[in-house]
């Protein structure tokens, strides 16, 4: 398997926050709360899963991103995910 790319994922992530939630792209960056600078809540936190499991085809698990905080967060989480098996 290749080596899934920080980039590529991050890009992917920020795509996904400015079509679901209408953020500007510009505001989202790795260090990026999600709740308290990009005003998400718990439901686009949901909506944000969902996009992800649809774009990369795999199954996440809620318990996966209880502790994510920002959106570098979501990046290691979704690239742990595409580096498994």
């Amino acid at each position: 398997m290749t080596e899934v790319n920080r980039n590529e994922v991050f890009e992917q992530v920020r795509d996904a926050l400015v079509e679901l939630f209408e953020l500007d792209a510009e505001d989202i960056t790795p260090e990026a709360k999600l709740y308290q600078e990009l005003d998400l809540d718990s439901i686009d936190a949901v909506d944000l899963v969902v996009h992800l499991q649809n774009v990369t085809g795999k199954k996440i698990k809620p318990e996966e991103f209880k502790t994510v905080r920002t959106v570098d967060d979501v990046v290691d989480a979704v690239t742990a995910l595409l580096q498994e098996a």
